[in-house]
């Protein structure tokens, strides 16, 4: 992809609505050569797409099973995370983009790192100040700095301009720098079961949506070395509850639940895990 112009496919690859905001229709389309599908078209106004109470990612709301599942299980994830890149860099400079209300850089702060963030929304900025911490709201900001570790948890697939954003984080790391990237998997059970209630593809706030294969191509032309591959095991069981509700208009614990469990079943074969975390070094 670095520095050539990428061909898109003429036929869609599937169709998905905005079940969050606007109830309008997107068609995600293959880029050639590419395991890797585009949401066309991208609203101009895509801030107003991120307007919305239930967008959990900006808020520490506990309301509801839904948002109370996600809160436990990022709790138990800030620990598990850590320890995965613990077992590759011991603590120095770390760098979250798309830090959201900062939780897992505060963690990592107690652990012994120095910790950055960045992060466009200002709601999820201003809960990150009662924490102590200070996000910057644009990624230029760091310009001329050196990080040990940067972490994208599921940040890349919003990103408008991936090969500008690739060229900025290999900047900004040292020789020998860790970039850790957790993606949703369109390739997964729960994703080819849900179609296009998929909750993953949450069009048009995702831009992108990645296999497995897509992102280590795309990554290698930057020469990044892929050194990992993590499942996220929760995500197959939380997408689902959000997809049951796409699908049905209710949450379905049960339904959601089985459909999870056998996502995470099939991938012990296939490996394509809801949502996988790649690590690659510089």
């Amino acid at each position: 992809m670095a520095g050539t112009k990428i061909e898109i496919s003429k036929k869609a690859f599937i169709e998905c609505r905005d079940f969050l905001v606007s109830d309008e229709k997107f068609q995600l389309v293959p880029l050639v050569e590419f395991e890797i599908l585009k949401t066309i078209p991208v609203p101009q106004n895509l801030g107003s797409y991120y307007e919305s109470e239930n967008y959990i990612s900006h808020t520490d709301s506990s309301k509801g099973i839904t948002n109370r599942i996600y809160q436990l299980v990022k709790k138990h994830m800030l620990d598990q995370k850590l320890n995965w890149i613990e077992t590759l860099k011991s603590p120095g400079k770390l760098l979250e983009v798309g830090a959201g209300t900062g939780d897992f850089i505060l963690n990592a702060k107690k652990r012994g790192w120095l910790v950055s963030g960045v992060e466009p929304n200002k709601s999820a900025r201003d809960l990150a100040i009662l924490k102590d911490l200070d996000l910057k709201k644009e990624l230029s900001e760091f310009k001329g700095e050196k990080y040990d570790v940067i972490c994208l948890w599921h940040v890349l697939e919003h990103i408008p301009d991936l090969e500008e954003e690739i060229s900025i984080l290999k900047d900004l790391l040292n020789k020998n720098g860790i970039l850790v990237i957790a993606v949703p998997n369109y390739k997964s059970y729960d994703a080819k079961y849900y179609r296009e209630f998929w909750a993953a593809y949450d069009v048009p706030r995702h831009l992108w949506h990645f296999s497995q294969n897509g992102i280590k191509k795309l990554f290698s032309q930057f020469e990044f070395h892929l050194i990992e591959t993590r499942p996220l095991i929760f995500d197959a069981y939380y997408v689902s509850l959000l997809s049951e509700k796409n699908k049905t208009c209710s949450s379905n614990p049960t339904k959601a639940f089985f459909r999870g469990w056998k996502s995470n079943q099939q991938a012990k074969r296939t490996s394509e895990y809801s949502s996988l975390v790649y690590f690659f070094r510089k």
